[in-house]
């Protein structure tokens, strides 16, 4: 029987910034389906690893691989439709200043080509449902946007290709908490009805917790383990004593979310 292709799979890939090494022969498989974090010290390349995935950065050596494909592998035609199957949420955004809602969910619609005005409304319309924003607030400018829900914009247009893998790079950072729960209610919500792959980066330990299937662990430029949050939490290593440490001395249930 043929093995699943992975949507997304790490091959030996070092990374170098000058000469600080990033990333130190990393390997990971990430499964069709699954809620995927990355969590790691600072410095440890934790974006710089979902920059690679996304094709945004090439690593020094060893091979990134999309849908069973290294990812500048094929025709220029085969390459837009690979880039076409996964969606990027940046951390701040990354909203189009000049462009209201509208367009910005629209901008990789009108790239693509091929959709007539009243298809591209329609769609765009769609995807701010998806994300549970009123229509009404499609023609707000990013500068009246709450950080909420900037968040949410970016999140529609990371999702207007009906892309199967999305990527999200600390996707509650900047949120107060009850914001923060709400996002990631959302994404969880989104992957259940939608059939997403998701890979997110986080340093906050809630949405972790919340959000995971499994975490990849980076340190020490390797990926030192990648498991379901129960098991990471019985590893002894600095890092994860540090990152825990709140959780460790609690008696209440390890999440506050409803996972």
């Amino acid at each position: 029987m043929k093995a699943a292709t992975l949507p997304v799979e790490l091959v030996d890939v070092h990374t170098r910034f000058g000469k600080q090494v990033v990333h130190d022969g990393i390997s990971l498989g990430i499964h069709a389906g699954e809620l995927l974090a990355l969590i790691g010290g600072s410095g440890e390349g934790k974006t710089t690893l979902i920059r690679h995935i996304a094709g945004l950065s090439k690593p020094d050596r060893g091979e990134v691989r999309l849908f069973g494909q290294p990812f500048a592998a094929g025709t220029y035609n085969e390459r837009r439709l690979r880039r076409q199957r996964f969606g990027m949420l940046f951390q701040h955004g990354a909203l189009f200043s000049a462009l209201n809602v509208f367009d910005n969910v629209a901008f990789p619609l009108r790239e693509v080509g091929g959709l007539h005005a009243d298809e591209i409304h329609t769609l765009v319309m769609s995807r701010l449902a998806l994300v549970e924003l009123d229509p009404q607030q499609a023609w707000l400018m990013p500068s009246q946007l709450s950080g909420g829900m900037v968040k949410r914009v970016a999140l529609a247009r990371a999702l207007a290709l009906e892309p199967e893998l999305l990527l999200l790079d600390e996707p509650t950072a900047g949120l107060d908490p009850e914001r923060a729960a709400g996002f990631v209610k959302l994404v969880r919500n989104l992957h259940d009805s939608l059939g997403l792959t998701v890979v997110f980066v986080t340093h906050d330990v809630d949405t972790l917790l919340a959000l995971s299937s499994r975490v990849a662990v980076l340190a020490d430029h390797r990926i030192l383990a990648c498991e379901t949050v129960e098991e990471i939490m019985c590893l002894t290593h600095p890092f994860i004593d540090n990152f825990f440490h709140a959780y460790h001395r609690r008696d209440e249930p390890m999440t506050p979310w409803a996972r």
